[in-house]
């Protein structure tokens, strides 16, 4: 099998371009080679896939079973997928977003038919928008689209949170943190490696064209939870500051449409389609085991124990705004 990875060394697609090689696909990165992640095996493209005609052009001579961008947030990008990847592949894999499923929440457990509506955070929304063009071209010129909607799929850099590691910092330097709402909403993590066989089952499935698949683990935490088991982790007691979800938001547009588009309505998925599809997809780590590699790889890596001074004092005023 010959595929090719728009993107492939981020959070998630660097799990699954290890698992791609492990099985013996012939993978292809399309990036700028920036980053910090190396996955021995994969065939490199040098391009920039926003410059349109420069990407055809490179990618004129390629056939590929499966094509899998994952860095496509926008409409305008949506109908450049189109437009580059319209008969050089048999399937192409659009990565969506389980965000873009309505807020709030009228019905759980959410399964694929839940409606796309999410009014709160742009970023949703315009996920949901290029599901639109795309089950349109699969319609209108039957380009072989698939959708996959992941939810709060981590590895051992990404903490769960979006003020990054000044939450870590803050903690074991006894300092207040917030968590939105009352912390009992429930949440769903996904361990990257989890996910990773789930989306690797869809490759070359032309049963799957024109359908959407959610990839999620079925352990459900409440937000209590996950910042105990980091503080339990680092070692240290938790002084946690409950602070409504539309409050942060006032004080911090960017963090609270996250939070009023996503993090702060329990989720609950129904994850049957996949499981059908794919048997062997079971998801195997817990976050109570992942939540020992984030603190391991953040212990062990000075490098990433970044303090954002400007995230520091928006936590503060946060606070002290709140408790007044």
């Amino acid at each position: 099998m010959k595929v090719l990875f728009i993107g492939g060394t981020g959070t998630i697609s660097s799990a699954v371009s290890r698992l791609a090689i492990k099985k013996g696909i012939e993978l292809f990165h399309f990036n700028r080679g920036q980053s910090h992640r190396k996955i021995e095996g994969v065939k490199t493209i040098s391009g920039d896939i926003r410059n349109v005609m420069q990407s055809k052009a490179t990618l004129k001579n390629y056939h590929f079973d499966v094509v899998v961008n994952w860095i496509t947030f926008t409409p305008e990008q949506a109908k450049a997928d189109i437009e580059i990847f319209s008969g050089i592949t048999d399937q192409f894999i659009f990565i969506s977003s389980a965000s873009a499923y309505e807020k709030p929440i009228s019905k759980l457990p959410i399964t694929e038919e839940t409606l796309l509506y999410n009014p709160y955070w742009k970023y949703s929304d315009e996920k949901a928008q290029c599901e639109e063009i795309f089950q349109k071209a699969w319609k209108e010129r039957q380009f072989p689209v698939t959708i996959v909607r992941p939810s709060h799929t981590y590895d051992e850099t990404l903490i769960p949170n979006d003020w990054g590691y000044t939450v870590l910092d803050r903690m074991m330097k006894g300092k207040k943190i917030i968590i939105h709402g009352d912390g009992t909403s429930l949440w769903v993590l996904t361990h990257n490696s989890d996910f990773a066989v789930g989306f690797i089952g869809l490759f070359a499935k032309k049963e799957t064209l024109g359908e959407a698949y959610h990839i999620t683990s079925d352990e459900l935490l409440t937000w209590n939870q996950i910042y105990l088991m980091m503080a339990d982790e680092l070692n240290v007691p938790l002084d946690a500051v409950h602070i409504p979800s539309d409050f942060i938001a006032q004080h911090d547009y960017e963090h609270g449409a996250g939070l009023l588009g996503d993090k702060a309505h329990s989720v609950i998925f129904d994850n049957t389609k996949i499981k059908k599809l794919v048997p062997e997809f079971e998801c195997k780590i817990p976050f109570s085991e992942g939540v020992k590699e984030i603190i391991k790889w953040y212990t062990r890596n000075k490098d990433w124990q970044i303090v954002n001074k400007e995230t520091n004092a928006r936590i503060n005023e946060i606070i002290k705004a709140y408790e007044r």
